[in-house]
């Protein structure tokens, strides 16, 4: 991309008037990530890129990119209105060449893709979301802009519907020859910017963790260590592997060694770490963390972050040398938005309540001079009593006397016993407009169940429904039918018939069961002389 920049440079040292080499030296300048100098360099070519200048020039590619600069520089609203001239002019332009609707839905989706991410980046999720489902739908779009409005769908959802989430960019990945190298489809390899491909991985390796797809992710997350060696994306996303599996030393280990290794890039490593160390009670680590970031220390956010780890781990001097680095650094910035007087107070509030009495008042003493408010005067009267009962004194003197409190009398109060129980409440004369409107009952209107019309209501309900059935009126028990049951013609007897076989068989079955039970028993023994002789003996 730096040798692109420059051969662009030198064509601008010929001076060519072409609207197509701006619009291209926009496009190389914001994929390089110095959208910061378009402004600059179209100025040196009498370029203006305002909204009302590109509506007169009615160049689409010129309003495409110089919003896709503003997005860069945060300037959501300015983008907004320049994305939506695009797509009108772009749609004008392609209405008169006699496209269909489907063909310029196709050719504008990276105008409704970025329309889409500003809405987005605006907080207007639900806008954006309908966007891009109605693209991936349809797949009205180039295969980038489809891409991105899929990964952009994904992070939006978050945890819901992971399994089509997983399958939509499944579509978008194809399998490489090499081991455990990820690779887009043919289409995208060259399309995509870097920072997309790393939002469509992320999402990827996002997606699988929280479809408890460890192993996936792991073979997924080593591939990308080894196509972007020096981005901290995958890094990252390591560690995030390793939390989810409960193994927080180990990310710990890897964003510290990544810290080390870039010092230069390592804010998100180093803001990660303090996250994960600051849940599982690592305080030590998360405040040294921090400490590491020299260009947030002066911000609210990471002061107060600081001033808590510092007093979890009972180091009360170390949170107030954070604070007074941080009154020091406000002091001498030249800002609009300036925060020296919350921290001060604030400063002054820790140091009070972690008895350092002195400090707090030359605090307050700095704020009372450099804004005369109200509540610093009060802190300063409250704070100086506890040090100096004189200086108290003086400055109670400074402050405004409260409405009403003029004629009660301090000594005179501090002598009687005290306010008493008063059973009977005070009277009030209310007005009678007013016990009209208290009296006023607010009335609800009935609901009604579906499809039924109160001026139609249809004949009243049976009073009776509740009632079981036994005990309604309108109940008629069933009468039992007492008439003879009567088969066959009135007199006439029914004989069975002699079935001679029948008989044979039963005959010859009992005969042959009569065999076998006389050939089964067993043949009792004959008795002996013996038992003969003593039978006849007795």
């Amino acid at each position: 991309m730096n040798d692109c920049l420059n051969s662009y440079e030198k064509l601008q040292k010929y001076k060519i008037e072409s609207m197509d080499l701006k619009i291209n030296i926009i496009a190389a300048l914001v994929a390089a990530g110095r959208a910061s100098e378009v402004q600059s360099t179209m100025k040196a070519q009498k370029t203006d890129l305002t909204t009302r200048a590109l509506r007169d020039a009615r160049s689409f590619e010129l309003a495409y990119n110089s919003a896709c600069t503003l997005i860069e520089i945060k300037k959501y609203s300015e983008a907004k209105e320049q994305l939506d001239l695009a797509k009108r002019i772009g749609k004008e332009e392609l209405m008169v060449e006699d496209y269909a609707e489907d063909e310029i839905e196709y050719e504008l989706a990276p105008v409704s893709a970025q329309l889409a991410y500003v809405q987005q980046l605006q907080g207007q999720t639900q806008e954006a979301m309908e966007t891009y489902a109605n693209m991936t739908n349809k797949k009205s779009g180039d295969p980038s802009s489809l891409a991105v409005a899929t990964t952009n769908l994904i992070s939006l959802k978050g945890t819901k519907d992971v399994a089509d989430g997983l399958r939509k960019l499944d579509r978008l990945v194809e399998k490489s020859t090499a081991p455990n190298q990820p690779q887009l489809i043919e289409s995208l390899e060259f399309k995509l910017s870097l920072r997309q491909k790393e939002a469509l991985y992320s999402a990827r390796v996002l997606l699988l963790l929280h479809a408890n797809k460890i192993d996936q992710a792991h073979e997924l997350v080593s591939g990308l260590l080894g196509m972007f060696r020096d981005s901290i994306f995958p890094v990252l996303l390591q560690a995030a592997v390793h939390v989810r599996e409960k193994k927080v030393q180990k990310a710990e280990e890897v964003l510290s060694r990544y810290a080390e290794k870039h010092p230069e890039n390592s804010k998100g490593a180093l803001l990660a770490l303090a996250q994960i160390a600051a849940n599982t009670n690592h305080f030590q680590i998360a405040a040294d963390s921090l400490s590491k970031i020299p260009d947030i220390q002066h911000m609210p956010a990471t002061v107060a972050t600081l001033v808590a780890l510092k007093e979890r781990l009972n180091d009360p001097n170390g949170a107030s040398s954070v604070l007074d680095s941080a009154i020091k650094w406000w002091k001498n910035a030249m800002t609009e938005d300036n925060k020296l007087g919350v921290f001060m107070r604030e400063a002054a509030t820790f140091k009070l309540n972690h008895g350092r009495d002195e400090e707090a008042c030359q605090l307050y003493e700095e704020l009372v001079k450099s804004s005369g408010s109200t509540e610093a005067l009060a802190g300063l009267v409250a704070t100086s009593a506890r040090t100096d009962l004189e200086k108290a004194e003086q400055y109670e003197k400074k402050l405004k006397p409260l409405p009403g409190l003029k004629g009660i009398n301090a000594e005179s109060l501090e002598k009687t016993s005290g306010a008493r129980h008063v059973d009977q409440a005070m009277k009030v004369e209310v007005p009678e407009e007013v016990k009209k409107q208290k009296a006023k009952k607010r009335k609800r209107k009935p609901k009604y169940p579906k499809s039924f019309d109160p001026a139609n209501p249809g004949p009243p309900p049976d009073p009776e429904r509740w009632l079981p059935k036994r005990e309604r009126s309108s109940y008629r028990p069933k009468r039992k039918d007492k008439r003879a049951q009567v088969r066959g013609a009135q007199g006439a007897v029914t004989r069975e018939k002699h079935d001679p076989s029948a008989a044979n068989a039963g005959g010859a079955s009992s005969k042959a069961s009569h065999a076998t039970t006389s050939a089964k028993a067993p043949e009792q023994p004959k008795a002996s002389s013996k038992s003969r002789k003593k039978k006849s003996r007795s």
